[in-house]
């Protein structure tokens, strides 16, 4: 398992959000993470009393969210780890579970989950089902084979050529926005495929169906990175975007008007505080992605 975080959650109140009846702890490297009372008191009456927050995550989209091993059903990576020592924080479980990402806001807003953690943008229109707390901010990254065959250099390069998305996230919009440009080159168009997960736009590039596959950049990066001990995959570097392109927030996301999102505000700003976020981070090498503070909807002001 490459995560270094295990999560204990011994018990919780069920009679007041201040002050929680029992321990809640979360150990990240050897940092222990305690129940946070001035975030625990935010926290509405229905989520201490349930002891769980129920979350949906698009599993694998790795350095975010994977399985532990093959065959495995435990789920790691940043948003888990960070998720648990949310929860620690707040004195509950946030008790993830897959879920397609496109399907991840209609499962919410049939109530089967309370909040998204899933490297989802924190867009200004999703914001009109979902308010957003914003926890790291990446751009879109292009991810070619080994060696870059194509010699793609900049998102242009890829007029003309097939290219893999993930349906449902903000790649396939951006890639709509690239096409305008392709067209202002005088250049074909991109051919767009979508596909269900993450992984598959990987298959695809490896079986030659397509030359390259966009996604957040620090997934790419992972991807690259973790697979073949990096002999499969590398990244575009594109010098006028080194962050990737069209770099935004992304958020955990709980149905509009929500208090959770005051609470889980709290819990983050606590871990950002003590270290603990940062530590999560460096596990899994995207130091890059931290943001200075625990905003909600920080959209809206960019």
């Amino acid at each position: 398992m490459l995560a270094a975080l295990s999560a204990t959650v011994v018990g919780c109140s069920s009679t007041g959000a201040a002050e929680p009846a029992a321990a809640a702890s979360v150990t990240v490297d050897g940092v222990s993470v305690s129940v946070d009372k001035a975030a625990r008191a935010l926290l509405p009456k229905k989520y201490v009393d349930a002891g769980t927050v129920a979350v949906a995550s698009d599993v694998p989209y790795a350095p975010f969210e994977f399985y532990a091993s093959e065959g495995s059903d435990t789920i790691t990576g940043v948003d888990y780890d960070l998720g648990q020592a949310i929860g620690a924080k707040l004195g509950v479980k946030l008790q993830f579970a897959q879920q397609t990402f496109d399907g991840i806001i209609p499962a919410m807003q049939a109530g089967k989950f309370q909040a998204a953690m899933s490297a989802m943008t924190s867009s200004v229109a999703r914001m009109n089902v979902l308010d957003f707390v914003d926890y790291s901010a990446s751009g879109t990254g292009i991810l070619v084979k080994k060696g870059n065959p194509d010699k793609i250099r900049t998102f242009l390069d890829l007029c003309g050529k097939p290219v893999a998305a993930q349906s449902g996230t903000k790649q396939v919009e951006l890639v709509a926005t690239w096409q305008d440009e392709c067209s202002a080159k005088g250049k074909k168009p991109i051919a767009l495929s979508e596909f269900p997960k993450d992984s598959d736009g990987q298959l695809a590039i490896t079986s030659g169906k397509v030359v390259a596959s966009v996604a957040t950049k620090p997934s790419a990066g992972y991807v690259a990175k973790s697979t073949n001990d990096g002999k499969t995959f590398q990244v575009v570097e594109d010098p006028a975007a080194p962050t990737g392109y069209d770099a935004t927030l992304n958020g955990i996301g709980v149905m509009k008007g929500d208090k959770l999102a005051d609470a889980i505000q709290a819990a983050l700003q606590s871990l950002m505080d003590d270290g603990t976020y940062g530590k999560i981070l460096d596990h899994y090498g995207v130091a890059g992605i931290a943001v200075p503070k625990a905003t909600i909807n920080g959209a809206k002001q960019q």
